[in-house]
């Protein structure tokens, strides 16, 4: 299976960017779909976006959290084994400690991943 490390975390000011990656070590990096998540500050970890990889038809990629739509983009390279987390317009919301995790559902839901979680990566977002 995949290990994972996040990284590219920072503290920016209120409609900063930054740009996270998740890179990836391990066999057939690209058949696996890859999530983003997050977990606030008194909140549980909540997914924000998913990416499949090449065992599903239907490729593309899906927003999990209404609040990011139209500001983070979620994208994959496959010859560099990494997934990035494009968050441009942050707010002070957005502030947290970021995840990435292989998805088992397609990214169907953010609820079906594995369990061996990473440190994650902070942002930190002021107003």
């Amino acid at each position: 299976q995949l290990q994972l490390v996040e990284s590219g975390g920072g503290s920016v000011q209120s409609g900063g960017s930054l740009r996270l990656s998740c890179a990836a070590s391990g066999p057939r990096f690209d058949f696996y779909n890859i999530g983003w998540f997050r977990q606030v500050s008194g909140k549980e970890r909540e997914g924000v976006s998913c990416i499949t990889g090449s065992a599903v038809r239907r490729s593309g990629s899906r927003d999990f959290l209404d609040a990011v739509k139209g500001r983070f983009t979620i994208s994959r390279d496959n010859n560099r084994t990494t997934v990035f987390l494009q968050m441009d317009n942050l707010q002070p919301d957005d502030t947290g400690v970021y995840f990435c995790m292989i998805n088992r559902c397609d990214c169907a839901s953010p609820k079906c991943t594995a369990n061996d979680w990473g440190q994650g990566t902070q942002v930190t977002v002021s107003s």
